[in-house]
């Protein structure tokens, strides 16, 4: 079993950043690839970016290539997403997640265990 908890999130202008952060227990922390998503009202759950927690191997979304950037400290068990130029099109609740595989994914059907979100709201 794994249990994940966001936090980070918050209001900000066009241009600036947040760092969100996801602290992973219950399983061995580079037992699993974590990845993010964010989904807005209305919209389907959409993949940010992933990581193979044991290697660092990284897949992004073309959205955010560039301007978010995903690292871990597995001593802390825990991974980060630092969104840099951020825009008001990454207004979302934005979630963790880990699948039972072993390699990333981009479709959230493949993950299995979810944190409860953190909100990001971008104003222009």
């Amino acid at each position: 079993q794994v249990q994940l908890v966001e936090s980070g999130g918050g209001l900000v202008q066009a241009g600036g950043s947040l760092r969100l952060s996801c602290v992973v227990s219950g399983r061995s922390f580079s037992a699993n690839p974590l990845a993010w998503f964010r989904q807005a009202p209305g919209k389907e759950r959409e993949f940010v970016v992933g990581i193979r927690r044991s290697d660092g191997r990284t897949v992004y979304a073309d959205s955010v290539k560039g301007r978010f950037t995903i690292s871990r400290d597995n001593a802390k068990n825990t991974v980060y997403l630092q969104m840099n130029s951020l825009k008001p099109e990454d207004t979302a609740t934005y979630y963790c997640a880990v699948h039972g595989g072993l390699d990333i994914k981009t479709q959230a059907a493949q993950y299995r265990y979810w944190g409860q979100g953190t909100q990001v709201t971008v104003s222009s």
